[in-house]
């Protein structure tokens, strides 16, 4: 498949989901799990950079860009189905290049943050007018996907997370990221936003059928399928060390 080709894809799977069965989309942290989610049957996938960062033996956000990009190619060549990449806030990039390099994964979308680790959220024009030139370097190319991050920056008001997710949406991204936001405030998202919303899947919340009926386009899991991996690995392990005694 063409890169214009994988990244059409992706937009056609977004396409007509308001109110209907949301788009499911794991998310491997190595070309293994990778292979695992194409072959249960997903159409595309969203590798988290959380998830990443652990595999690679880092906290979540001291990934090395190098590393990252790296990460993300490795998964892209493992998997014939459209594969975006968390790229978190950027890594300070300037657009161009960093629409380059996402390029050069292979992969066909970005998730990109508006957090700003060393103040908290970015103002929200600024993130747009920074989105606004991803977009245009990037062209058709590239399925941006913009994360809001108040409600994990401890800001609950919902109006705050529409207003940004507008501007994000004005400025060229194909879907937007409240993540975190709860349950009870993606129905007014949904009727506020022009565009697809992607929720986050949490272990103890609403069914995947229950988000797509409350508004969300999209589902994804950031780390959490690597954790509940990560379980299983810790039940073989002890039955391992079990042996030994």
């Amino acid at each position: 498949m063409t890169p214009e080709a994988a990244v059409g894809t992706l937009r056609a799977l977004h396409a007509g989901r308001a109110g209907g069965a949301p788009l499911i989309v794991p998310g491997p942290w190595d070309a293994a799990s990778a292979r695992v989610f194409e072959e249960a049957g997903f159409p595309t996938l969203a590798t988290p950079s959380a998830g990443i960062a652990a595999a690679l033996g880092y906290e979540d956000g001291a990934t090395p860009a190098e590393e990252m990009f790296a990460a993300v190619a490795r998964i892209v060549r493992a998997v014939s189905v459209p594969v975006t990449a968390d790229l978190e806030d950027g890594y300070g990039l300037p657009p161009k290049e960093l629409v380059e390099r996402a390029l050069e994964t292979g992969a066909v979308g970005v998730n990109l943050e508006d957090s700003d680790r060393s103040s908290g959220l970015r103002d929200p024009r600024e993130q747009a007018d920074r989105l606004a030139e991803v977009r245009a370097e990037a062209g058709p190319l590239l399925f941006v996907n913009a994360r809001v991050d108040t409600y994990v920056r401890g800001v609950g008001d919902v109006s705050d997370s529409i207003e940004r997710a507008r501007l994000y949406a004005a400025a060229g991204a194909d879907c937007v990221y409240p993540i975190m936001a709860p349950a009870a405030h993606l129905p007014l998202l949904r009727a506020e936003i022009d565009g697809p919303v992607n929720a986050l899947a949490l272990p103890d919340g609403p069914s995947f059928a229950e988000l797509g009926r409350l508004g969300a386009t999209r589902i994804t899991f950031g780390h959490g399928l690597l954790l509940r991996t990560l379980k299983g690995v810790a039940r073989l392990a002890g039955e391992l060390a079990a042996e030994l005694a």
